[in-house]
């Protein structure tokens, strides 16, 4: 997979060039970074509608944790070695990882949530993808990840969230 270590170079070379980059990208690994906008969204929606939010952030709970242990199951099944454990010289901001590196889980859970949203509120498409594509490339940026471990994590995210989305409507 020539293509998945070219672009993993193109993007993983940006790192340690800036200071705030490599903080911001860094910021977005993670997870309780997110803590502060999911308060923020769940306020809303709350105040918006009591039970809906409280059905809603449940399903939406239920849902990374199903993503979490999707995501490690397909890990252990694909076996696909970290960059760091397969490159020289890469930029590593972050740890290396003790598992397997398909799919990115970062990318599955993100994905799984703003596909959820975005089936249940399609406005909120303008926000939640952008960020969903932050934090895939954040993963590669900080050598965690190759671009086909996070578009695979997209993948796999995007249909569980639009499923988990369609069981709750119905």
């Amino acid at each position: 997979m020539s293509w998945d270590v070219d672009l993993f170079h193109a993007i993983n070379g940006l790192a340690e060039r800036s200071a705030f980059w490599d903080g911001a990208m860094l910021a977005l690994a993670r997870p309780e970074s997110l803590v502060i906008p999911a308060l923020c969204v769940f306020g809303y929606w709350l105040w918006m509608d009591k039970r809906e939010a409280l059905v809603g952030a449940g399903a939406l709970a239920g849902l990374v944790l199903f993503g979490d242990l999707i995501g490690a199951q397909v890990k252990h099944l694909v076996g696909r070695a970290r960059p760091c454990w397969l490159l020289e010289g890469i930029h590593q901001l972050a740890g290396c990882g003790g598992t397997f590196s398909f799919p990115s889980n970062h990318a599955l859970n993100t994905a799984a949530a703003a596909a959820f949203a975005h089936v249940l509120y399609p406005s909120t498409g303008w926000i939640t993808w952008p960020l969903v594509a932050v934090v895939g490339f954040s993963r590669v940026y900080v050598g965690a990840h190759f671009v086909g471990d996070v578009v695979g994590g997209w993948l796999i995210g995007a249909v569980l969230g639009i499923g988990a989305a369609v069981l709750l409507v119905r």
